[in-house]
């Protein structure tokens, strides 16, 4: 056994050295790889908050990523690290405090509570704890109360016999969340006194009023096919208006007046994402869907001004930005790159966008794109190192499958492709199915993407019927058939590219996790043939 373990750990360090030498990016590269989790411009513009991902060294140690602040000057570009003690979320500039404040759980702490630190710079200070941990917060536009979501406070359970074992039991215990205002002068908290689970919340432009978002019970099935917004009156908490909706929730922006709401949500309860962009009045009512016939998934939404918004959109393997007016009219793209996926977007107070985006070259980084700026501007490079790995060729593919239907997927070719060669392929599945991949950097923990193609596999990412990203139709074509028209369009692209010649019909793989991992066990019994 011992000279079998040694010849394996001998075996795995040659194919490591090798792969090292030939610079391809191997299984400890994408352990190490670093990526912008999110970003926050200050009120000014002058400034952008955003939290960089820190791997930990699988051969050191065995933990999670940890999220690190850090701060660039708009004007300079110029990077300055923040915070890079423990793990932290939710950066948000407050208001009128020139201050950054963001979630975290440090030594000494019995739950996620909330941090403060100087733009000037110096230590991060714990402002606020609450009995439980805090998991959303927003600030009221004078910076003075603090709207956030927790869990209620666990009661002991004495109810049973101690087991030697902590059993997990699906869905049972839970506890509900609740929304609570405390104020940060005089220290007194109030409890918003409403039935239901909390999972959103947030004050309108003026402090006068807050919306909310609940559903009747933690249970997962409430929370996407029960969710309800209401707009309450801040101090009494006095429900104001309540919105006519069935369908999954998205985010939820308020107009800058105050008097319209704008949010993402399914087109009916039948609509399997909250892809479509909807407004209503502030006084409640039944919304408005401003382009039903959108062939992409609404993604991302804030407003430009009163009668104007600004949203994110997946069309395709693509991603735009684009605007739309409030009546559904006059709807225009802004930016549609072709060499870039954006993943999140917030305007800039003195015009521009500031963005994450990631790309089939790099993880996902921050942009900016200034008012008068004709293509965006790269602003963090994270992975230095990743300049000298070969990167595989990645293209979109589209194909007819069987029914004649148009499908369409990504292909990463396999590295030092010889034409006339037949290669190996993994297909990998994505989840959801309410998902799609873009064009963009498809290799991680559990994709293998870059990773196959270096070790010669072609890897394929199919969008199958049912995927979001064109149009509602499209995202309800794989209802009622599980496991039918959906698997198929899988089968079909992994036919369409053995044709192509590329493909070794006899050497394809199949892995997903999720509703791909069903998938990946249908098609490897059902189409048995195939992989």
């Amino acid at each position: 056994m011992i000279r079998k373990i040694s010849f394996l750990i001998l075996f795995v360090s040659v194919v490591f050295l090798g792969a090292r030498a030939q610079d391809v990016i191997t299984p400890l590269d994408v352990a190490k790889i670093k990526s912008v989790t999110s970003l926050s411009v200050s009120p000014s513009g002058d400034y952008i908050a955003y939290t960089l991902s820190d791997p930990a060294d699988p051969l050191k140690e065995n933990r999670t990523s940890r999220n690190h602040l850090y701060l660039l000057e708009v004007s300079t570009g110029k990077t300055m690290s923040f915070v890079t003690q423990g793990s932290l979320g939710a950066a948000k500039f407050r208001p009128g405090n020139n201050s950054i404040t963001f979630l975290s759980r440090r030594d000494g702490d019995s739950s996620t509570s909330l941090y403060e630190i100087s733009l000037t710079g110096g230590e991060a200070s714990r402002i606020y704890s609450a009995s439980s941990s805090i998991s959303t917060y927003v600030w009221a536009p004078d910076g003075k109360q603090l709207l956030y979501i927790a869990g209620e406070p666990k009661t002991a359970d004495d109810s049973g016999p101690e087991l030697p074992y902590e059993p997990e039991i699906y869905e049972e215990d839970l506890t509900f969340r609740k929304a609570y205002v405390h104020n940060m002068e005089t220290g007194k908290s109030t409890t918003i006194n409403m039935e239901g689970h909390f999972s959103a919340a947030n004050w309108s432009p003026d402090g006068s009023s807050i919306v909310v978002v609940t559903s009747p019970s933690p249970l997962v099935d409430d929370f996407y096919m029960a969710q309800k917004i209401s707009v309450l009156k801040a101090g009494s908490f006095e429900v104001m208006g309540e919105v006519d909706h069935s369908s999954k929730l998205g985010e939820i922006s308020w107009s800058p007046d105050g008097k319209t709401l704008a949010f993402l949500a399914g087109e009916d309860i039948h609509d399997p994402a909250p892809g479509r962009l909807l407004v209503v009045p502030a006084s409640g009512g039944t919304p408005k869907n401003l382009d039903k016939d959108y062939e992409g998934s609404f993604d991302d939404i804030e407003w430009k001004d009163n009668k104007t918004i600004v949203f994110l959109s997946s069309v395709g393997t693509m991603s735009e930005i684009g605007t739309i007016r409030s009546d559904g009219s006059a709807m225009k793209k802004v930016l549609s790159p072709k060499d870039i996926n954006i993943t999140s977007m917030h305007q800039i107070p003195n015009g521009g966008y500031a963005f994450l985006a990631d790309s089939p070259m790099h993880p996902r980084e921050l942009f900016i794109m200034g008012q008068n700026d004709k293509a965006p501007k790269r602003m963090t490079d994270s992975n230095p190192w990743l300049k000298d790995r070969k990167i595989a060729p990645q293209e979109v593919i589209s194909y007819k499958a069987r029914d004649g239907r148009e499908i369409e997927g990504i292909l990463i070719r396999p590295l030092n492709e010889v034409k006339g060669n037949k290669y190996p392929m993994i297909t990998v599945v994505h989840g959801g199915p309410e998902s799609h991949y873009n064009n963009g950097w498809l290799t991680g923990y559990s994709s293998v993407g870059q990773m196959g193609a270096a070790n010669g596999f072609a890897v394929f990412y199919p969008n199958y019927r049912g995927s979001t990203g064109r149009g509602v139709e499209f995202a309800k074509s794989s209802q009622g058939d599980l496991a039918g028209k959906e698997f198929d369009d899988i089968v079909d692209g992994v036919d369409y590219l053995i044709e192509s010649g590329l493909v070794d019909k006899d050497k394809v793989g199949v892995t997903g996790g999720s509703y791909g991992g069903y998938a990946t066990a249908w098609l490897s019994t059902y189409y048995s043939d195939r992989f």
